[in-house]
C-alpha cells in the first residue's frame, strides 16, 4: 500500500552539474546545480533552474550564456564546495584549483577538469516560483577523448557522472548503482 506525501522534489536521482557564468565585469563564477535537464533534441536545449537570490542568477541575466560542465565522481569535493559557497566575494576557480578554459562560442569558460562541457545561449527565462528556469540552446559540446566509445560517441560509464539525491548527498553514478545493488554495465 502506498502512502500519500506532500508534494516535493521527489524526482531522483538528479544529475549534478557545474554551471559557469560570467557577468559584465568579465569575472567567471561556478554554481553547483542539481536542477538541470535535457529538454529538447532538435534543437538541443537544456534547462537549468536557479534561485534569484544566487549570485550566478544575476550574472546570467547580465550575460545570457552559460556552460554546463558535467563533473565526474573525482570532483565531488569541488562540487560540494562550489555548492556551499557564494562567488560574491572570491574566485571559485582559484579556491577549488579548477581550471577555466576558453569556450569557443560563449563568454563563460569551460571547467577544464570536467570531461563534458555544453556551451549554451539562453533562449528564454521562465519564472517558476522559488527558481527561474533558464532554457539554453546547446551550441557546442566538448568531450574528453577518454570518455568516448570506439566510434566516437559519449560513453557515460567512462564519464563517471555525479548525481544528487535530494535530502541525502552526492553520489558517483556507479557508487549509487552499487549501493542499490543494481547491475552495472562496463
Amino acid at each position: 500500500m502506498k502512502e500519500i506525501l506532500e508534494p516535493h522534489t521527489a524526482l531522483i536521482p538528479c544529475p549534478v552539474v557545474l554551471v559557469t557564468v560570467v557577468g559584465k565585469s568579465g569575472r567567471p563564477n561556478i554554481i553547483t546545480l542539481a536542477w538541470a535537464a535535457n529538454l529538447c533534441s532538435e534543437p538541443p536545449i537544456v534547462g537549468i533552474s536557479v534561485r534569484p537570490s544566487r549570485f550566478s542568477y544575476h550574472l546570467l541575466r547580465e550575460v545570457p550564456e552559460f556552460v554546463v560542465n558535467i563533473p565526474n565522481a573525482g570532483l565531488k569535493r569541488q562540487v560540494e564546495w562550489c555548492g556551499a559557497n557564494s562567488g560574491r566575494g572570491f574566485d571559485k576557480f582559484a579556491a577549488t584549483d579548477l581550471t577555466p578554459e576558453p569556450a569557443s562560442l560563449v563568454l563563460p569558460p569551460l571547467v577544464g577538469e570536467c570531461p563534458l562541457n555544453l556551451e549554451c545561449r539562453v533562449l528564454q527565462i521562465i519564472p517558476l516560483g522559488s527558481h527561474d528556469l533558464f532554457l539554453g540552446e546547446v551550441l557546442r559540446v566538448h568531450l574528453d577523448q577518454e570518455c568516448r566509445t570506439s566510434d566516437g560517441k559519449l560513453d557515460s560509464f567512462k564519464l563517471k557522472p555525479l548525481v544528487f539525491v535530494p535530502g541525502d548527498r552526492y553520489y558517483g553514478l556507479q557508487e549509487l548503482t552499487a549501493s542499490l545493488q543494481l547491475p552495472s554495465s562496463g
